[in-house]
C-alpha cells in the first residue's frame, strides 16, 4: 500500500490548539489510571466500601479501557475520529461527576464501580481518536518528535494525577473527580475552535463498516475472569481449586477471541498486524512496561503512608520523584530512538527500570530516615525506576504508531492501549497477590507473639491491603492495648519486608524489557514502513 504524499502541516495557532485539546482530554484518562491509588482510604471510609469493593473501584476503569479500547478504536476509524473524540470527552466528565455525588450507604459501592466503568468506556472511545486525528495533523517526517511530546506529557500525567489527588483529598476525596469536569469543557472548547486545522495525513476508508461486538464480548469476559481470579489467588491462596477454574475460563476466553478474530469476515481486529516483528515487540513492551509502572503508585502509596508515616499529601513528594525520572528519561529515550530505532531504547530503558526497582527493593526496610526531605535514600532508586519506564514507554509508543497500518490508526491504537491497561490491571492482581500473601505470612508470626490469632491476623492485612490507607487503624478485638504501639511497629515493618516482593517483581518485569530489545529489529524505523491489512 502507498503512503499518501504529505506536506508540512502549519504550525499556526489552530494545529496548536489542536494539541492542547486532545493533550488536556487525553492526560484525563491517564490521570484516572492512579489518582484513585492514593484517595482510596478516604474513598474507603467515608462511602463504607468492602475490600473488594474498593479493589474493583481501582481495577474496573483499568478493566474497561482495557477491554474497549478496540471497539473504541473500530469506532473512530468507521464514524471520525474528530467526532468520537469530543463524544469520549463528554462521556468521561458524566462518568466522573457521577463518581463524585456517588453517596454514602448501600448503594455506594455499586455506583461508584458503575460510573468508574463508564469512565473507562469513554476512555476507551476517546483514546484511539485523539491518537488517531494527532496522526492525521501530523506529516509522517515530524511526526516522531510530536507524539513522543504527546506521550510524554500524558504518560506524566499518570504520575502527577496522584500527587494533584493528595492535595485535593485534603479538601474531599470527591474533588478527584470533579476536576476532570472543567479540564473536559476545555478540551472540547479547544477541539470546537480548531476544527478547521488541515488534515495532512487523510484517514483511510474503513476495511468494513461492520462491529464485531462478539469478539467484543469475549475480550471483555476474557480479561476480567483472568484479572478476577489473580486478584482472588492473593486473599484465598494459590491454591484454591476454583479459582484456578475461573482463571482456566478466563484464558479459554481470550483464546477463543483470537480464534474468532482469525475467522469472522469483520474482525474487531486484525491479527496480521503482529506480523511485523517490530510492531510486535513494542506492543508487548508496552504491556510489560505497565506491569510496573501503573502498580508503583498503588504500593508506592501504602508504604509511604503506612511504613515512612508519611501524610498523603507528603507521600505524593515519592511520586513527584518518579514523575521526574520519567520526563528526563521520556525526553532522552525519545531522543535516541530517533537516531537509533527500539533497541537501544528497550535495553537502556529496561536495565535502568530492573536496577530502580530492584535498588528500591533492596534499601525498603530503611525507616530511619526523613520522609518530608525531598532528597533522602529512596529518592535515587524512584527516580531511576521512573527513569526507565519514561526512556522506553514513549519510544515504544511512538514505534507501535509508526509501524501501523495507515487505514487503521484508530485500530491500531486501541491495540497497544488495550495491552497498555491491561498490563496495568494485570500487574496490580498479580503483585498485590504477592504481597498479600507475604504479609500475611510475616504478621502472622509477628502478630502471633502477641497472642493474635490468624482471623485477627487477616483483619490487619485487609486493613492495610483493603483501603490502600497504610494503616491498621484498630487493633484486633482481644488484643492488649498496652502493646499498640509494638504493634503498629511490626505491621509498618513487615510491610516494607512485604513490599521488597512487590518491588522486585516490578523490576524483573523491567528485566524482561532486555530480552524483548535483543528480539527487535536495528536500526531506527524505516520512514516508509507499514503493515499492509487485507480488506474485508
Amino acid at each position: 500500500m502507498s503512503l499518501p504524499t504529505t506536506t508540512a502541516v502549519s504550525a499556526g495557532p489552530g494545529a496548536l490548539l489542536l494539541r492542547i485539546g486532545l493533550i488536556t482530554a487525553v492526560s484525563m484518562t491517564t490521570i484516572d489510571q492512579t489518582i484513585v491509588a492514593l484517595s482510596a482510604p478516604t474513598i474507603q471510609s467515608e462511602l463504607g466500601l468492602s475490600q473488594e469493593g474498593l479493589q474493583w473501584a481501582i481495577n474496573a476503569y483499568l478493566l474497561a479501557t482495557a477491554a474497549f479500547f478496540l471497539v473504541g478504536g473500530r469506532l473512530a476509524d468507521l464514524f471520525g475520529h474528530r467526532r468520537m473524540v469530543i463524544l469520549g470527552i463528554a462521556g468521561f466528565a458524566v462518568a466522573s461527576l457521577l463518581c463524585g455525588i456517588t453517596p454514602t450507604g448501600e448503594w455506594a459501592e455499586p455506583i461508584l464501580i458503575g460510573a468508574r466503568v463508564l469512565q473507562g468506556l469513554s476512555g476507551a472511545l476517546m483514546f484511539p481518536a485523539a491518537v488517531g486525528l494527532l496522526v492525521q495533523s501530523v506529516p509522517r517526517e515530524g511526526r516522531g518528535r510530536t507524539m513522543a511530546t504527546f506521550f510524554t506529557i500524558t504518560g506524566a500525567m499518570t504520575a502527577i494525577g496522584p500527587i494533584a489527588g493528595g492535595y485535593l483529598t485534603q479538601w474531599t476525596w470527591r474533588a478527584i473527580f470533579w476536576v476532570n469536569i472543567p479540564l473536559a469543557i476545555i478540551a472540547i472548547i479547544l477541539l470546537i475552535i480548531a476544527r478547521n486545522v488541515r488534515m495532512v495525513t487523510p484517514a483511510a476508508a474503513p476495511r468494513d463498516r461492520r462491529i464485531d461486538w462478539l469478539g467484543a464480548v469475549l475480550v471483555a469476559a476474557g480479561m476480567s475472569l483472568v484479572i478476577y481470579a489473580l486478584q482472588r489467588f492473593g486473599e484465598l491462596g494459590w491454591g484454591t481449586a476454583w479459582v484456578w477454574t475461573v482463571l482456566a475460563g478466563g484464558l479459554v476466553l481470550l483464546a477463543g477471541f483470537i480464534w474468532w478474530q482469525n475467522h469472522t469476515p469483520a474482525p474487531l481486529v486484525q491479527l496480521n498486524v503482529f506480523r511485523s516483528r517490530g510492531f510486535s515487540v513494542s506492543s508487548l513492551a508496552i504491556l510489560i512496561a505497565n506491569i510496573s509502572f501503573v502498580p508503583i503508585f498503588f504500593f508506592l502509596s501504602v508504604y509511604g503512608q503506612l511504613s515512612l508515616g508519611l501524610s498523603a499529601s507528603v507521600t505524593g513528594l515519592l511520586f513527584l520523584k518518579l514523575f521526574l525520572g520519567f520526563a528526563i528519561g521520556a525526553r532522552i529515550g525519545s531522543r535516541r530512538y530517533d537516531r537509533q530505532g527500539i533497541r537501544m531504547v528497550l535495553l537502556i530503558g529496561g536495565v535502568a527500570g530492573a536496577v530502580g526497582f530492584g535498588w528500591l527493593a533492596q534499601i525498603a526496610t530503611n525507616l530511619d530516615i526523613d520522609g518530608t526531605s525531598f532528597v533522602n535514600p529512596q529518592t535515587w532508586p524512584i527516580a531511576l525506576a521512573g527513569f526507565g519506564i519514561g526512556f522506553m514507554l514513549t519510544a515504544a509508543s511512538t514505534d507501535a504508531i509508526n509501524r501501523a497500518p495507515h487505514a487503521g490508526y484508530g485500530e491500531v491504537t486501541g491495540i497497544t492501549q488495550t495491552l497498555k491497561n491491561f498490563g496495568g490491571a494485570l500487574g496490580m492482581a498479580v503483585i498485590a497477590s504477592i504481597v498479600t500473601g507475604r504479609l500475611t505470612t510475616l504478621l502472622t508470626d509477628s502478630l502471633g507473639k502477641f497472642g493474635a490469632t490468624p482471623a485477627q491476623v487477616t483483619d490487619v492485612v485487609n486493613q492495610v491491603t483493603g483501603a490502600g490507607s497504610g494503616a491498621a487503624k484498630d487493633l484486633p478485638a482481644g488484643i492488649p492495648s498496652s502493646v499498640a504501639q509494638q504493634i503498629l511497629d511490626s505491621v509498618k515493618l513487615d510491610y516494607a519486608h512485604a513490599a521488597q516482593w512487590g518491588f522486585m517483581a516490578m523490576a524483573i518485569a523491567m528485566g524482561v524489557l532486555v530480552v524483548l530489545a535483543l528480539l527487535s529489529p536495528r536500526g531506527a524505523t524505516p520512514v516508509a514502513e507499514t503493515v499492509v491489512l487485507e480488506r474485508a
